[in-house]
């Protein structure tokens, strides 16, 4: 019996080449400023228009500012990314969502909020974070800016067929552990690499849990583990979010697409390549040390000795810790944090907000750390707006900025300084990630939190 990956995959398969890739049909491609350009100059240069303008999506994200988005972009190279995207969508014929308007955000944001992320589909786009769209129950992976022209020209893409691995995340998460928790605690335990050359399923009572926000987290960080992507099998929960969305069925359509949309999932006999199962029990609040996602460890562990870590590799890890300002064997828990970031295609959603709130709640943001809390999307400010929740974050002493990808990489103004630490939930804490010679410790929105009211690292479980 086949997989679910086998299921979306096959069904989408143009023709296979001999000894070679498949040609993959696309169901949506999602264009941000970055890796666009040469695509569309691509095109020009062929003297070609893209084949399916209406199965993509232009918006920027990564060169936003998060403050002053009425006024012109300060940053020069920003600006020109920012620029080039409108004008190659309008001369293309493409839907563009540009700086504020309505439906402008981090594209891995605002693709499933819209209700254009759906279950069944390829989903591409010149990002590594694309697998967020997984959780729709999708097959969604990042690619190059060759294979982005590619697409826009032919509406396929030549792909070899990842191997399935199925990750099993049993039991219940215990109360104060949260998705991006489990997702840190799998890579602490594959690592970077222990899911290269795969395509994850996550299945389990835990992953079931999740809400559809939390599923989209997970998903996120599956790149992270070295997988092509990563997705979850939709269910009820899945149909319950999409429904009514601006971009899903409607009416006869609807009732048409859910009766599709069951019938993805894996089979009880379907095999996998790999499959692995963890207990959602042993999850605590994770915190990384390290200059890799897979560096992480449970806020009250000490970080690894060095004896226990393999020869080969003793170098780049004690050249990490040197890095972080970190010694092996120390504890991290009452390290005094610089900035905290909430946001980015991670954690940038509602829940993220309101968990964040949660821990705030009654307390002041702490006089040593900067703050910036960054919304995914314009919908999710909106959201915060209407709750009260922007008036609450700002009582308690907090800046909540303009959407856009912020601090989660130093492609526009919000760059922690060099030699700061930020707590972050964002997806990345790779040297200068969020500006050259920042430091940065990948946790929760809870964790942030309980960071930002307290100025250290603090288990969010005592609050």
């Amino acid at each position: 019996m086949n997989t679910l990956f086998d299921k979306i995959w096959d069904s989408h398969v143009v023709q296979n080449v001999t000894d070679g890739p498949t040609q993959l049909y696309i169901d949506r491609l999602y264009c941000h400023e970055v890796t666009s350009p040469q695509a569309f100059d691509g095109l020009r240069a062929r003297g070609i228009k893209c084949f399916r303008p209406e199965k993509i999506f232009c918006m920027p994200d990564h060169n936003t500012p998060t403050h002053d988005q009425d006024k012109e972009i300060e940053d020069e190279v920003s600006r020109t990314q920012v620029d080039t995207l409108a004008r190659n969508a309008e001369e293309f014929g493409l839907a563009h969502f540009g700086m504020l308007n309505p439906k402008n955000g981090i594209i891995h944001v605002v693709g499933p909020e819209r209700g254009l992320s759906l279950p069944g589909m390829t989903i591409v786009c010149g990002d590594s974070h694309t697998s967020t769209h997984g959780a729709m129950g999708a097959v969604a992976f990042g690619i190059g800016t060759s294979e982005v022209e590619m697409v826009m020209a032919s509406q396929c893409i030549l792909q070899q067929k990842p191997k399935s691995m199925r990750i099993n995340v049993e039991g219940k998460l215990r109360p104060g552990v949260t998705a991006k928790d489990m997702a840190l605690y799998l890579m602490s335990k594959l690592t970077t690499s222990g899911a290269t050359g795969y395509f994850i399923e996550y299945a389990g009572e835990a992953v079931r849990d999740l809400s559809m926000e939390g599923r989209l987290t997970l998903c996120n960080l599956s790149i992270e583990m070295g997988a092509r992507g990563g997705f979850i099998a939709p269910d009820e929960k899945t149909f319950e979010y999409i429904k009514g969305r601006e971009y899903a069925p409607k009416g006869e359509e609807w009732d048409k697409a859910v009766e599709y949309w069951k019938t993805l999932k894996s089979g009880d006999d379907a095999v996998f390549d790999k499959e692995l199962t963890f207990n959602a029990e042993e999850i605590e609040p994770m915190v990384t040390y390290g200059t890799n996602p897979g560096m992480g460890m449970g806020i009250h562990d000490s970080i690894p000795e060095l004896d226990t870590i393999p020869e080969e590799g003793r170098e780049s890890y004690l050249k990490s810790l040197e890095y972080m300002g970190f010694k092996p064997g120390q504890k991290l828990l009452g390290t005094p944090v610089d900035y905290v970031f909430l946001g980015a295609c991670t954690n940038g959603r509602s829940e993220d907000f309101y968990a964040f709130a949660s821990l705030v709640n009654g307390r002041k943001k702490h006089p040593d750390v900067t703050a910036w809390l960054v919304p995914g999307s314009w919908m999710v400010y909106e959201q915060l707006e209407k709750e009260g929740l922007i008036k609450f974050f700002e009582k308690a002493g907090f800046e909540i900025r303009q959407p856009g990808c912020s601090a989660c990489l130093a492609m526009n103004d919000d760059k922690i300084p060099a030699g700061k630490l930020a707590v972050s939930t964002s997806n990345r804490n790779f040297e200068g990630r969020q500006g050259p010679g920042a430091r940065t410790i990948l946790a929760s929105p809870l964790t942030a939190a309980a960071a930002a009211v307290t100025g250290v690292i603090t288990d969010p479980r005592t609050l």
